[in-house]
């Protein structure tokens, strides 16, 4: 690891490495206070219950107070208590130092201020801690994650310079790496620029190597790659970088947090707090990696901390950045007394360039003219310095010259450039295959060459700075990577030096005799005034240009034979043996083979973690919801489960639809319907239903008939009254009413009410503007009319519609519905004109009231609505047993087939399975509530209808016929051998949220599974950009089963022993007809449109803007990737769109054609649908397009800035200081319910508490000040009454006197009295809540609220929920969540924030969605999910998406942005495959087996139609068997061995599942869990160092390097984790040394798979630097070393030195492997110990599971720890499974070994129960 830590050392700070330590320092006490929930008892006569909910509201208060002083602390934190690790921060540059004396680079303006820069102002250390603390807050994420076109980020082009430098990387290895990085980037579809500010340059001149190498990165990447370059800001803090911010707000700015100097540092430093304080995301440079699909790095949100600190230090920021960039007149210093002034140079090489023109008129190659300019200007200059200091300097001088080096004469400096120019030459020809070949030398420059050598470097610099600027010289600039070897360079000095004067003299030959010739020519015309000499010989001196140590780089051992150990399989084989064949196998007498170890062939037949008989028997016949059950405790829980699903369904289901499914044989049913169809005569029974059935329609015809005659006039008077409250009550009752005749009447009468209440409005208005939502009312019944009663319609009732009609204005529609052409001469008709056109007012006005298209027909399959076209395709799929893809917006109803399928299921048998997968437990625990809700049937013993299956909890899993599932408890039931006859009996599954594919985390279980399954599937999502991809590649999945099948049943028949015919399930699945057919199902449109807002605060008051959907996009975003097929436009928008196109160009072709009143599918309609609209809105947007195929680019412009929004920017300290008055703001706009999405879990519920606190002042402002005087005369009264009712019993009432009796009745009465009094006062006020106390009745609400009073804050969480207000995140308990949602569905609570928990299917639909802030998280897939929330289909007629104070470029972004695409995931891994190896060994159905272990193989989403992927999986396949095959878990023949059972069953956790093994087989535990002498008790050191040793196995969450940067005492954590005991890190680098040596022989052995022409172009700018041998010079042979082995090496990382054995060293792998072997060290099992970023910094793990473990504080781990709680609480919960599955029973697992573990089997299920009870609190 030497190299890795040292590399960046060499020129950067030494950063300290040590690990922090505690210091005996106060702490602030930062723990918040836990509000501890009351114990509720809902009892009427309870005394103190007033009491108790008024002293519970003033805690309640109080402790919102105070936790609002605790977050005013926060926001600016005291790290008085940090101090610097490292000094040399505060000093200087090391690099500097490195230059030694003979150079320097000096600035005047630095000399004078040089005790300031030795120890830095007090803001400067004030800025740093600022940075380390926010950047030790840093989340390690997956960059890309869901990436879109749209989004683009910010390159800081220094930052990324600063990642690969290194002084021993050479210069064309340096660009290869640089495009490698930016290469990874752009192949996974990412858009980014790249930003050099131009005063950063100035940091670089101590340094001019990276001058030079900076300089010619950006000209590199400006002319030879696409990438976008910014040189023209000044620095951070110019105006013109704010403006590129606001106007472009990328998604975030990769920055590096070390420089090369301190002041580099401090530079970075105000880059990262300003962007920060922009609201710009911050990822660091620094402790990147990436796989095949992601990028991974630390990213930093921007909060209110960073706007505030920058808000309150913009004045010192500024300063400090001026005195930083502030430079005068630099010059440097040569041997210590040679000054130079660099504007000098400057002006040398301009003049220079300009004879270097008449030389070369026709231009020439960059590196000819880079060489031959630095030469020039560099000799020149120097012979001049050198002469000017001769004859300015005497005697004295001589004197004080004795200490330092001597220059260099004129004629050892041309020997020098002589060198440089041969150098060149060899470049121009020599190719990169034997330049890969050159001697490795360990020999460096003397330090007479070094000043020179930093001085021409300088000249190159200057040289191609003036470059850039000429446009009138053709020169080539494909070659700028390449401008420089220095490791060729030394191999010629060394040469010249040492072997050519012992005549070892080599032919250059001609064609490079020739080359250098032309150079040295050039440079001496063009320093003509100096004489340097002729060409050759080469060198004309004899001094010594290299130091005389070590020369040539020693080989490490030899590398032993390359091959691979032969595998006999025939799932190998299958796979991989197209690979095989051309890659080398080992001999059997082999010492890699005969050294195999040898473990007992491994059979696992019970339950690792239970110990109980793995048979499928024992699974099914016990049954935990068996009503039979012995334990009565166990039958009250089971019972108690029940009822709350049943309760929880019935909130998600209205219980009237509750399906009550019975056991049926439906083939007999069948046969029976087909012969009743066949009937031609009804029977007599048949004859006397349908009459039955006639007499009761008719009957209830009747009674509604006379309800109608009772509401009819009181509703006519409430239409004329109060149109909106009228038209409410119409409507509800209409939805009572089953009768279309009834109905039919009710619109008509609410059709003549409507149209007079429009007369008298009229009539009221006279001339003034009229409200035209009162005519939309008439048109909207019309409308209703003639759609849905169109058959009971005669013509007096057509000729009142058409006289209706005219009324409004509309002679056109009226004589298009009556059928005549006459026009209207009735004067009194022109009163009520509605005075806009008919097809204008129904989509300006009508908009959302404009009918869908809907079928009439009813379907029998469906019972309470009609289904829609694409949800009756659904149906017929399942009906024939087919698989379905089926993309439909939120809502939309795409779930209903999920449960017709799961009825038909039921229906079929007992035995068939429907199993239903979904994302989260929160997702799972829905469903199974729907089920209980839905489905009842009588099965039996031991068979139940539901069960559930998730990580930490599981119910009836085997003997369910509907399964609920997560996807991974689900894989691990398709991939194990004993569960296969289980595995038959499935004959559906459902995937919900199948987009989850794209996700970063447990996406490949999804493929595994829609890749394994042999039955039909339904795939749901709402929000999948490529569907038709996604149904080819199923579809080809599919194919392969139906060609595997019918292969296991032709080889069954052959062999007469059909595995199969044994399972009675199996045949009744084979009874059903089987498809491998995949429909594709899409349906686009919303049921509800969605419309936008942008709220920004202005002087205390909200400015709600509409924010047109067009206004997203731009002319690029439509050249580039076209209008978004969703972005949709509402009726109302599309009449805005067309109006705005009209006013921009005047003189439009196609403005009349496009005329609503014109257009086509519009003229003369009377009912225009929301299908005609999309026609026209689609019109609208192809002549928006062919407006900039015309050239109209400047018109669409601004015809997109007309419709824009101008949001008003205000501070984050004001958006969250008025966000409960925005709440109100809606409330008032009957906005309500909304869900509010924010992305902090602290936020979220800070938010729902500032609601609640400003409810909680309201009702105390508006408080009569005698209330509280009256409730607390009433509660004395109510207590003596209760206290005199006491006496009486109420049991021996019998034996009361008469007057005693009384006495009591009376005093029963005003105790009623008072009590209904008390109640009264003690309500909360209408206008202090949001609930509605008449969406739940009170018995209900405290049913709900009786699940939270074990809870965490649980009282406060009821106190909130009165008044309407809720949070939901993924840190609360399912219970908590559970009520949140409940009360929401109900329409109790009005106001939810929540995190994106509530995004992924849960079924909380709502009016409104507000995104509350800004986040990374915040991307086009969470936006499309969480708005889809908007608009609850059969109660809204709209959808509203409000974004407060999110920055208006990414609202726009968010709208514009298409959903990603998917595209798999990398879908191997070394457990999967011996899972997969294990499956196939040890099924009972081998042929099954295998089939279902070579789907997974074959078929990656990937690599699907992608034969290099392909590729690359068969590769990896063959490494990690060789793996397996090596450390023992499979023999040469693929059958698992020796610890294989438990490396698989903690799959989740590679590889720190192969470590564990390791640890066992070495006995470290034994040795470590020894009790305590004469005792059964373990020693508290013992527990610590095995939580220690599983945290560091299991707990890995890497913190990023600078987080170490700052000691610091932390109040409770020790939050930086140790290092493992000695004796477990030996095993641990034992382990990784056979990893390493495994992986480096596996890469050598595929090495003849690369690409060899890909191997030798750069990776971005495709740059070829050809792998054709050429043999024109026998020098350029000589100086190649043919021993040095590279087989496996880029050629590019060959220049800096690298060889094969190189790759035995995990950490330099990704830097030398070839690249078109798709091959990443995170394919390879290794376990680090210590991991290091860019720089060599080491990254320390974060203590956080053993600091938990000590110190049981949830909150600590916020404070010091840097995890929030949602994050802390759920890597918590996973360390405790994680315990929980290697601590259940550890006795089987050690029994292999010894037999008295166990008492740690104890240990650590205290400690799992521990971990637990805290959690929990």
């Amino acid at each position: 690891m030497d190299s890795a830590e040292g590399h960046f050392k060499k020129v950067l700070h030494n950063e300290a490495n040590e690990n922090a330590s505690d210091n005996d320092s106060e702490c602030s006490d930062n723990e918040k206070i836990a509000f501890i929930p009351t114990k509720e008892h809902k009892e009427s006569d309870s005394d103190e219950e007033d009491e108790t909910s008024d002293k519970a509201e003033a805690a309640v208060m109080q402790m919102l107070k105070e936790e609002e002083d605790r977050e005013k602390e926060a926001e600016d934190p005291d790290y008085g208590n940090a101090y610097s690790v490292s000094t040399t921060e505060e000093v200087i540059q090391q690099a500097s130092q490195t230059e030694g004396k003979d150079f320097k680079v000096f600035q005047h303006e630095r000399e004078s201020q040089s005790p300031e820069i030795r120890k830095p102002p007090e803001f400067l250390k004030k800025l740093r801690l600022h940075i380390w603390a926010s950047l030790s807050r840093a989340q390690y994420v997956s960059l890309l994650k869901d990436f879109v076109e749209s989004e683009f980020f910010v390159i800081d082009g220094d930052s990324l310079l600063l990642m690969f430098l290194d002084v021993e990387t050479q210069y064309l290895n340096f660009f290869y790496q640089i495009e490698c990085f930016l290469q990874d980037f752009t192949e996974k579809g990412a858009k980014y620029v790249i930003v050099f500010f131009k005063d950063a340059e100035q940091m670089y001149l101590p340094c001019p190597h990276f001058l030079f190498l900076r300089t010619a990165l950006i000209e590199h990447l400006r002319h030879n790659t696409g990438t976008t370059v910014h040189t023209e800001f000044s620095h951070c803090l110019s105006s013109k970088w704010e403006i590129f911010l606001k106007n472009s707000y990328p998604y975030f700015i990769i920055i590096s947090d070390i420089g090369l100097t301190s002041l580099q540092t401090d530079y970075l430093s105000i880059l990262i707090a300003h962007s920060l304080s922009k609201k710009i995301n911050v990822v660091l440079a620094s402790g990147q990696e990436y796989d095949i699909l992601r990028v991974y790095g630390y990213h930093v949100q921007s909060v209110y901390k960073h706007r505030l600190f920058f808000q309150k230090y913009e004045g010192d920021l500024r300063n400090a950045c001026e005195n930083l960039v502030k430079y005068k007149e630099p010059f440097m210093c040569l041997y210590e007394h040679l000054k130079l002034s660099l504007k000098r140079i400057q002006k040398e090489v301009c003049q220079t360039i300009r004879l270097l023109k008449q030389l070369w008129p026709e231009g020439s190659d960059i590196r000819r003219v880079v060489c031959v300019l630095a030469c020039a200007v560099g000799l020149k200059i120097y012979s001049n310095t050198l002469e000017n200091a001769n004859t300015s300097v005497g005697a004295k001088t001589k004197r004080s010259a004795r200490g330092r080096s001597k220059p260099l004469s004129p004629e050892e400096a041309a020997d020098l450039c002589r060198m440089q120019c041969l150098t060149v030459a060899f470049l121009l020809h020599m190719p990169l295959s034997q330049r890969a070949q050159i001697r490795i030398m360990k020999s460096c420059w003397t330090k007479q060459v070094l000043p020179l050598i930093k001085m021409q470097q300088l000249c190159m610099h200057f040289a191609l700075t003036q470059l850039s600027d000429t446009s009138d010289w053709k020169l080539d600039l494909t070659y700028l990577p390449d401008l420089n070897d220095d490791s060729l360079l030394i191999n010629l000095a060394h040469y010249y030096e040492v072997e050519y004067i012992k005549e070892l003299k080599k032919e250059l030959g001609k064609e490079m005799e020739n080359e250098y010739q032309c150079l040295w020519d050039t440079v001496t015309k063009l320093a003509a005034k100096y004489s340097f000499g002729d060409a050759f010989p080469i060198r004309k001196t004899s001094q010594l240009f290299l130091e005389q140590k070590q020369t040539f780089k020693d080989y490490e051992a030899e590398i032993p034979n390359i091959g691979l150990i032969p595998v006999k399989s025939g799932l190998v084989e299958d796979y991989a043996g197209d690979v095989l064949k051309d890659l080398p196998v080992l001999e059997s007498n082999d010492p890699a083979v005969t050294s195999l170890i040898k473990y007992k062939e491994f059979d696992e037949l019970c339950h690792w973690h239970s110990g109980r008989p793995l048979t499928e028997e024992y699974e099914r016949i016990r049954c935990n919801a068996d009503a039979k059950s012995k334990d009565p405790e166990e039958r009250r829980q089971i019972q108690k489960l029940q009822t709350f699903r049943h309760f929880y369904g019935s909130t998600l289901e209205d219980s009237a639809s509750k399906l009550i499914v019975h056991q049926e044989d439906v083939s007999r049913n069948t046969n029976a319907a087909v012969k009743k169809t066949q009937k031609k005569h009804k029977s007599k029974a048949e004859r006397i239903a349908e009459e039955n059935s006639r007499r009761l329609k008719a009957k209830e015809e009747k009674k509604e008939q006379e309800q109608w005659k009772a509401l009819c006039v009181p509703t006519q008077k409430e239409i004329k009254a109060n149109l909106t409250v009228g038209i409410d009550r119409l409507e509800k009752f209409l939805k009572t009413l089953k009768s279309k005749s009834v109905k039919f009447t009710v619109e008509m009468t609410g059709l003549s009410a409507c149209l007079e209440a429009w007369k008298e409005h009229c009539r009221e208005q006279g001339n003034k503007s009229k409200d035209l939502s009162k005519a939309v009312q008439v048109m909207r019944r019309i409308h209703i009319l003639l759609e849905k009663y169109q058959d009971l319609l005669e013509k007096p009732h057509l000729q009142k519609l058409t006289r209706y009609l005219r009324l409004l204005g509309f002679e056109n529609l009226a004589c298009s519905l009556s059928g005549q052409t006459e026009e209207s001469n009735d004067q009194s008709i022109s009163n009520y004109t509605v005075e806009v056109g008919p097809a204008r007012f129904q989509l300006q006005y009508m908009d959302y009231y404009l009918l869908r298209e809907e079928r009439n027909d009813p379907d029998p399959r469906v019972q309470h609505f009609i289904p829609d076209t694409w949800q009756r395709e659904l149906l017929d799929a399942v009906d024939n047993n087919e698989s379905a893809v089926i993309v439909a917006p939120t809502s939309s109803g795409k779930t209903y087939a999920s449960y017709y399928c799961m009825e038909k299921v039921l229906k079929m048998s007992n035995d068939g399975v429907v199993v239903y997968v979904a994302p989260t437990k929160a997702l799972v625990n829905q469903v199974v509530g729907t089920i209980y809700s839905r489905f009842t049937k009588k099965l039996p013993d031991g068979l139940v209808v539901c069960g559930v299956f998730t990580r930490d909890y599981r119910n009836d899993v085997m003997n369910s016929q509907i399964l609920v599932t997560v996807p991974q408890c689900l894989e691990i039931l398709m991939l194990s051998p004993r569960c296969q006859e289980w595995t038959k009996r499935i004959q559906y599954v459902i995937f919900d949220e199948v987009h989850c594919l794209g996700g970063e985390i447990g996406a490949e279980v999804w493929e595994h599974l829609l890749v394994t399954i042999r039955c039909p599937f339904l795939a749901l999502s709402a929000t999948v950009s490529n569907p038709e991809h996604l149904t080819e590649w199923l579809q080809s999945v599919k194919r392969y089963w139906q060609r595997a099948e019918n292969r296991i049943e032709r080889s069954s028949r052959n062999s007469g022993n059909n595995f199969t015919g044994k399972c009675k399930v199996k045949s009744k699945v084979q009874e059903q007809k089987k498809s491998y057919r995949v429909r594709l199902v899409l349906y686009e449109e919303r049921y509800n449109d969605l419309e936008k807002y942008v709220c920004s605060l202005k002087d205390g008051d909200f400015i709600i803007e509409h924010c047109h959907p067009c206004a997203a996009l731009t002319v690029n975003h439509i050249e580039n990737y076209g209008i978004p097929s969703d972005l949709s436009l509402s009726p109302r928008e599309s009449i805005q769109l067309y109006d705005t196109m009209v006013k921009v160009w005047q003189k439009w072709q196609r403005a009349q054609e496009l005329d609503p009143e014109e257009f086509v599918s519009f003229k003369n309609k009377v009912v225009i649908k929301k299908a005609d609209v999309r026609k026209y809105e689609q019109e609208l947007k192809k002549e928006l397009s062919r407006w900039i195929v015309l050239g109209q680019t400047q018109k669409v412009n601004e015809l997109l800035e007309h419709l824009k929004p101008k949001p008003v920017d205000c501070s984050e300290q004001e958006k969250w200081k008025h966000f409960a008055s925005f709440v109100d703001k809606l409330h008032e706009m009957d906005k309500l319910p909304a869900i509010f999405f924010i992305f902090n879990v602290n936020s979220v519920e800070c938010a729902a508490k500032n609601v609640f606190f400003n409810l909680l002042k309201k009702q105390k402002s508006e408080r009569d000040p005698n209330t509280e005087r009256q409730k607390e005369r009433l509660r004395d009264e109510l207590r003596k009454v209760k206290k005199m009712l006491r006496k009486f019993n109420p049991q021996d009432t019998k034996k009361l006197s008469s007057s005693k009796m009384e006495d009591m009745v009376c005093l029963l009465t005003t105790k009623q009295q008072l009590e209904k009094r008390l109640k009264r006062l003690t309500a909360i006020p209408s206008v202090c809540t949001y609930a509605d106390s008449k969406a739940v009745d009170e018995d209900t609400l405290w049913k709900i609220f009786h699940r939270l009073r074990f809870e965490r804050r649980g009282y406060l969480q009821q106190m909130m929920a009165l008044r309407g207000i809720g949070y939901h995140h993924g840190s609360m308990s399912a219970k908590a969540r559970q009520v949140v949602e409940m009360l929401f569905r109900l329409g109790y609570i009005k106001v939810v924030t929540a995190t994106s928990t509530l995004a992924l299917g849960i079924n909380m639909p709502c009016k409104s969605v507000v995104f509350a802030e800004d986040s990374v998280f915040l991307d086009a897939l969470n936006y499309r999910q969480m708005s889809g929330r908007a608009g609850r289909r059969g109660q809204d007629m709209i959808g509203n998406v409000f974004f407060y104070d999110i920055p208006l470029p990414k609202v726009e972004r968010l709208m514009k942005s298409n959903v990603p695409q998917l595209k798999g995931q990398f879908p191997l891994t070394v457990s999967l495959i011996l899972r997969l190896m294990l499956l196939v060994a040890k099924a009972d159905d081998k042929a099954d087996a295998r089939a279902k272990a070579l789907s997974v193989l074959k078929h990656s989403l990937m690599s699907f139609r992608k034969e290099r992927y392909a590729e690359i999986l068969k590769i990896y396949f063959m490494f990690s068997l060789q793996f397996l095959i090596k450390e023992g878990y499979l023999d040469q023949e693929g059958n698992p061995m020796g610890f294989a059972g438990l490396v698989t069953h903690l799959y989740y956790y590679e590889p720190s599942n192969f470590v564990l093994v390791s640890f066992l087989v070495k006995g470290l535990f034994h040795k470590l869990c020894q009790p305590i002498k004469g005792s059964t008790v373990f020693s508290e050191d013992v527990l610590e160092k095995l939580v220690l040793i599983l945290a560091n196995l299991f707990g890995r969450k890497y913190l990023p390097a600078c987080s170490m940067k700052y000691k610091r005492t932390f109040c409770q954590s020790k939050v930086f984790l140790e290092d493992l005991p000695q004796d477990f890190a030996d095993a641990v680098n034992e382990y990784n040394t056979k990893v390493e040596e495994n992986f480096a022989h596996f890469l050598l052995t595929t090495a003849k798979l690369a690409d060899i022409e890909q191997e030798y172009r750069l990776p971005l700018s495709k740059t070829d630097f050809t792998s054709k041998n050429w043999h024109g010079s026998e020098l350029a042979s000589y100086l190649m070393d043919n021993t040095k082995s590279i087989s496996a090496i880029s050629p590019f990382a060959c220049l800096s030195g690298v060889v094969d054995n190189d790759l035995f060293h995990g950490e330099i792998i990704n830097k030398a492997v070839l690249r078109s072997l798709g091959i990443n060290v995170t394919n390879c099992p290794l376990l680090y110990l210590t991991k290091y970023d860019n720089q060599g910094r080491r990254r320390p793990l974060n203590a956080y599971a053993l600091d938990f473990y000590k110190h049981g504080s949830l909150i600590a781990l916020t404070t010091d720890n840097w995890l929030n709680e949602g994050d802390a609480y759920d890597a918590l919960k996973d360390f405790s499974l994680l315990i929980k599955s290697i601590g259940y029973d550890q006795l089987v697992l050690f029994n292999i070994q010894y037999s008295s573990s166990l008492k740690q089997l104890k240990m650590k299920q205290c400690f799992f129960f521990f971990l637990n009870q805290n959690i929990t609190e």
